[in-house]
């Protein structure tokens, strides 16, 4: 029988070290072989150094989010591919604090990251990216990424399995062809649904490839009572403290929108 390799994927950590930490507990006791991180740890929450000061003992692969990229190479703002001016004023109200109080030997590791990771394992690959091959800020919503479109990317790319992030809701298809998408959602903040546990993914590649999204449980209201501390915006409070999203709406597709509060 053919050897399995299970795999953890940390999506969108935007400063949550509490999340992070539960997230390393949870894949662990499901005995993953290798965790990566796949972008955007600063933002959103506090103390952005925590979360990296995490990653970087563990020794964990890591691949650049656009904040990543942006705070290594002086950027004005994250980068996040937001429209709506709203969206942005509260993603860059997110920006200047991380890049604030980021260190500068965190900054100068993020420069080292790579924009893609791609694993071989057993025939296949597995391609690893912050927003979608063709662009890191790109979002791959569920109700906007029809399977034709999918399958088009992962042939141009040529990757049998897509792990991705940046929306900040998790999702997963097996396309006819037999290739997985996996949008491995966020660490950082809630998935719009009310409750307050965040996600991460594991893949399991043997005989087949299965994918499993994973629900974290943390301290929120521990989480909730630093960011106001530190002055973070209240809408920000009110996602972590209710599960529904108050900031970044304007970039949701209709289906995801009707799935919220706001």
């Amino acid at each position: 029988m053919r050897a399995v390799t299970r795999l953890g994927f940390l999506g969108g950590i935007y400063s949550n070290y509490l999340a992070l930490s539960a997230a390393l507990e949870v894949l662990e006791r499901r005995g993953v072989d290798e965790i990566h991180a796949l972008g955007d740890f600063g933002a959103f929450g506090p103390h952005p150094d925590r979360t990296v000061e995490i990653l970087r003992a563990r020794g964990l692969p890591a691949i650049a989010g656009n904040y990543e990229t942006n705070l290594s190479s002086g950027g004005a703002d994250c980068g996040c591919g937001y429209a709506d001016p709203r969206d942005n004023e509260f993603a860059q109200i997110s920006y200047d604090y991380t890049r604030e109080h980021t260190a500068a030997e965190h900054v100068a590791w993020m420069a080292t990251l790579p924009l893609e990771r791609r694993l071989e394992i057993d025939g296949r690959t597995i391609l690893l990216v912050h927003g979608s091959p063709r662009r890191q800020n790109e979002f791959l919503w569920e109700s906007t990424s029809p399977d034709g479109f999918l399958e088009a990317m992962l042939a141009e790319y040529r990757a049998d399995v897509l792990v991705c992030t940046h929306t900040g809701l998790h999702w997963t298809r097996r396309l006819p062809s037999g290739r997985l998408v996996v949008n491995c959602g966020a660490l950082g903040r809630p998935a719009n649904d009310g409750a307050t546990h965040v996600w991460c993914a594991r893949l399991s590649v043997g005989e087949h490839v299965e994918a499993e999204l994973v629900p974290v449980v943390y301290d929120h209201e521990r989480l909730a009572r630093e960011m106001r501390e530190e002055r973070l915006p209240d809408e920000f409070v009110q996602t972590i403290r209710t599960g529904w999203w108050t900031t970044c709406l304007e970039e949701l597709p209709a289906r995801e929108r009707r799935s919220g509060r706001h």
